[in-house]
């Protein structure tokens, strides 16, 4: 008899082998959503891809370089329009800085003020030391500092109360800086214009800086008025060209040409117009006081203008009259004092000049 075996029959699910694939690693697949809700924005599009953190980082960095580039170039544009707007000003005269009073240098022009003692500087200092300076000088920058364009009074007045106050504030002073290079000419200008509007400057102060121009640019006096004192009236520049005229002569021996009045120089002139030797004797005069101040100087040329009156002729008391039978008719000669007067119908004018020059000769040495 045979044995029979119990078989089983056993059944298995078949699977889609999906647990077999997640296994041993065990990351299940990124989940795919479908964007098929209506309305949604991105419906019927593929979702983003999952970017890896050395492309982000890539990204980012590109971002700001292109964000810094763009920086750089506004700072640059920024840069480029205050340096032209500092040019500007500049030419303008509107660039205002504090400098050191000792850094400045007064070199490149002869000032319109005198050298002497100004007896109104004391003012402006009173001024500047109550209110302070209102109009700053102005200067042009050189390489190791500053050159005087305007403003010497100011200056000088700066300097001499840092001297007697000690007070530091007074060693520097507020300055408008103008462009570097302007034309010689140009700078006087604006010095002498300033000055022009003060009533303080004189003719004599006036002329001084035209002889130094004059001399500088080796034109005529005359030109350099013309050029300098364009903005002058023709009478005042007709009086600075005649004071020019009285320095020239007296050169060196006038030594306070700023106190020398409008009337006295205008009377110097016209005595060295009638009578050019008259500058060396005056000037000798003044050379032979050389202590004396600017009253005293005025004085000398008051007294070198000064003339003698004439003493009148003495009338003649006595007087002899002559008649003579002549040729040509009677001659009648009246002689007085210090006169003879000969009268005879005759052209004395037709006679050479050599022969009447003899025969008066031999008049004269037979009455001897």
């Amino acid at each position: 008899m045979v044995k029979k075996r119990s078989v089983f029959d056993i059944n298995f699910e078949e699977t889609d082998g999906s647990d077999a694939e997640r296994f041993p690693a065990g990351n299940p697949e990124l989940e795919k959503k479908s964007f098929n809700v209506q309305g949604h924005p991105l419906q019927n599009e593929a979702a983003p891809s999952r970017r890896g953190p050395m492309a982000s980082a890539i990204t980012e960095a590109a971002d700001a370089t292109s964000e810094r580039v763009s920086a750089e170039a506004a700072i640059r544009a920024e840069n480029d329009a205050l340096a032209h707007e500092h040019v500007r000003l500049k030419k303008l005269g509107l660039i205002t800085d504090l400098i050191e009073t000792s850094s400045v240098v007064i070199t490149k022009l002869t000032r319109d003020r005198s050298a002497n003692t100004d007896p109104e500087l004391q003012e402006l200092k009173d001024s500047i030391q109550a209110i302070g300076l209102s109009n700053p000088i102005r200067v042009e920058q050189t390489g190791t500092g500053f050159e005087l364009i305007q403003g010497y009074r100011r200056l000088a007045a700066f300097r001499e109360l840092a001297e007697e106050t000690g007070d530091a504030r007074y060693t520097k002073i507020p300055a408008a800086l103008v462009p570097r290079g302007e034309p010689l000419a140009a700078l006087y200008r604006k010095m002498v214009d300033e000055n022009l509007v003060r009533k303080d400057i004189s003719f004599g102060e006036m002329a001084q800086l035209a002889l130094s121009y004059a001399e500088n640019e080796d034109i005529e006096p005359g030109e350099a008025v013309k050029v300098l004192y364009a903005s002058a009236l023709k009478q005042k520049r007709r009086y600075i060209r005649q004071f020019t005229r009285v320095l020239h002569v007296l050169g060196d021996a006038l030594r306070y040409p700023e106190l020398l009045p409008r009337a006295l120089g205008i009377e110097l002139f016209k005595l060295f117009e009638a009578e050019e030797d008259r500058g060396v004797q005056i000037a000798a005069a003044l050379h032979a006081v050389p202590d004396r101040d600017g009253e005293a100087e005025a004085k000398i040329l008051r007294d070198a203008l000064a003339k003698p009156k004439e003493q009148p002729a003495p009338k003649s008391v006595s007087k002899t009259s002559l008649r003579l039978a002549r040729p040509e008719g009677e001659a009648r000669v009246i002689a007085q004092n210090g006169k003879v007067e000969l009268r005879l119908p005759r052209d004395f004018s037709a006679v050479s000049r050599e022969k009447l020059q003899d025969a008066i000769e031999a008049f004269l040495t037979s009455l001897d």
